[in-house]
């Protein structure tokens, strides 16, 4: 059976291997089933990965593990006390734990459009499917002391002359800078925030 997957917009894409120019195998995924041979089943050693900005969806070499259940345990329990309808998203890579803010508060659409969704709710699904699929990296927790468990914390600059990463803690346990830092998440005070 060909390996396929449904990114959370509804597209479905197909593992397909294709041939670099030296002759080596390459895998992609792809909406069209017609460019290349379809393939059965996960290459050992490669996972499927979601990007949470954009659903684009990867073949990847499983990486390790080094945020360990017990902190994407704490997180979880942190993002589901943000009571703002605006959505977010949670990425876990390497040393990095990165929460991705929907560009699209799909609260406040679904309100807007709430006489459509009762007259075309298959209409509605698809305009949120694209209205809450583009997410942008806002906070991360950067593991630097595996030892001792230490993070720090980082939000991104949006300012034209920076545009990048800047810390906005001293590095501490997971726990106690994940109660500081994300009830700020879609609130003026998050861009307020600085080390």
């Amino acid at each position: 059976m060909a390996v396929e997957y449904t990114n959370r917009i509804g597209k479905t894409y197909y593992l397909i291997k294709g041939l670099t120019k030296k002759g080596n195998p390459k895998y992609f995924f792809s909406l069209n089933q017609q460019k290349g041979e379809i393939v059965q089943s996960i290459p050992d050693g490669y996972e499927i990965y979601e990007h949470p900005g954009n659903s684009q969806v990867f073949l990847r070499k499983k990486l390790p593990q080094k945020i360990t259940e017990l902190e994407k345990k704490i997180i979880t329990n942190h993002m589901k006390n943000i009571e703002r309808s605006r959505r977010y998203k949670v990425d876990y890579k390497n040393d990095f734990i990165t929460i991705y803010e929907s560009n699209v508060d799909i609260g406040h659409f679904e309100v807007s459009f709430s006489s459509l969704l009762k007259k075309q709710p298959e209409t509605m699904k698809a305009l949120i499917r694209e209205a809450d699929k583009d997410y942008t990296p806002v906070l991360r927790f950067c593991l630097v002391d595996e030892k001792r468990r230490f993070f720090e914390t980082e939000r991104f600059c949006f300012r034209g002359s920076i545009d990048d990463w800047i810390s906005i803690s001293a590095s501490d346990h997971l726990e106690k800078l994940a109660k500081k830092y994300l009830k700020l998440l879609g609130t003026e005070d998050f861009y307020n925030t600085h080390s």
